[in-house]
């Protein structure tokens, strides 16, 4: 059956009378992804809906090294005495899908079909599938029979969106400004900036929020990886990338993990700035170095922001082998070979990329 995304599920669970039009009639509704708030509002959605559709009894199984396959056919299998229509629920938490349960899931889904009535419907959740999981013989028998729902990270540009409709539930708005400073309090750890908004509907009255009682009330709760980073310095958002620096430093985050992920961005953007010089198709360069989605996007609007090739100023190839030495100087630094501040360098990578008017004041 084709994936969808969970915005296509939210909105067919929101239509009228979705709880008797069986959308768990792919017998298997299988919910992958990084983000553990939405998967959890997605979960909570299809459980008030199979309650709806007669299911009364839910049984949940975590799965850890203990779970094997025998287990799991025997429990599916199992007769209730107390209802008619049972919910199984597996939870891989953070552990990857195998084999071995993946290709037990798949019979118990195929074996429900053939039961008809009082058969049991299946939720699972697990992290994000990637690409070489989905091509698995496993997974195939299991796509064959159930509705996979891909749950995707709300992108920092989407995020003051989120807030606000987070917010219209609660009878609250707010003007973009004060938006984006939310987004800047919360991005990154959307299960806190869950609890910061609804903290927000207690201590503030409904309506148009004010800006200081805001500002009062929220807790910055903002989460960053190394990734967000380059993400950041390819947009040309230099602030955001000093913050997420900030953050990442005062987390304790391992130094060489920051340095080799500056280096992979400015890497992989020194030869799409090449290519470009020499009149190459990007496209097909972006697929053999592994360049998808938004972060394809990012890189284009980094090459068009850094061609300076109309004007005296460094080409984005220069910039990019510029901002590859800093990396280089960082790891030095990081392994005591030479004298600094490791995260000083990567703020200079980060400057440099994202073209801010600061970098002289840094060098």
């Amino acid at each position: 059956m084709p994936s969808i995304r969970l915005e296509t599920l939210m909105a067919r669970l929101g239509e009228p009378n979705a709880g008797r039009q069986g959308l768990l009639d792919p017998t298997l509704v299988w919910l992958h992804g990084d983000e553990a708030l939405l998967q959890i509002e997605a979960a909570d959605a299809l459980r008030a809906q199979a309650r709806a559709q007669g299911f009364d009894e839910r049984e949940v199984i975590t799965v850890d090294r203990s779970l094997k396959a025998d287990r799991l056919n025997a429990i599916a299998g199992a007769r209730s005495l107390f209802a008619e229509k049972r919910l199984l629920e597996i939870r891989f938490g953070q552990t990857k899908p195998g084999r071995e349960l993946g290709e037990a899931i798949a019979a118990v889904a195929e074996s429900i079909l053939d039961s008809g009535e009082g058969a049991p419907r299946l939720i699972v959740s697990s992290p994000r599938l990637d690409r070489s999981t989905q091509e698995t013989a496993w997974w195939q028998r299991v796509d064959r029979v159930s509705l996979t729902v891909a749950i995707y990270p709300v992108e920092r540009s989407q995020l003051p969106a989120w807030i606000g409709g987070r917010l219209a539930r609660q009878g609250q708005r707010a003007d973009e400004a004060l938006l984006a400073t939310i987004a800047d309090r919360i991005e990154g750890n959307l299960l806190a900036a869950h609890q910061e908004i609804r903290k927000l509907a207690l201590l503030c009255p409904a309506g148009t929020l004010d800006p200081e009682a805001v500002h009062a009330a929220l807790t910055d709760v903002a989460r960053f990886d190394a990734f967000d980073v380059v993400d950041a310095m390819l947009a040309g958002d230099a602030r955001r990338a000093i913050r997420a620096l900030e953050g990442l430093q005062a987390e304790g985050v391992a130094t060489p993990l920051v340095i080799w992920a500056l280096a992979d961005g400015c890497r992989t953007l020194a030869r799409l700035a090449e290519a470009q010089t020499q009149g190459r198709a990007l496209p097909p360069l972006m697929r053999s170095l592994r360049v998808f989605g938004n972060r394809e996007r990012l890189y284009g609007q980094a090459l068009r922001r850094l061609d300076r090739s109309k004007s005296n100023k460094p080409s984005a190839a220069s910039i990019a082998a510029a901002a590859l030495a800093d990396c280089a100087q960082a790891d030095r630094i990081a392994k005591g070979l030479d004298n600094g501040d490791p995260w000083q360098a990567l703020l200079r990578v980060a400057m440099r990329v994202a073209g801010a008017p600061v970098f002289a004041e840094l060098t």
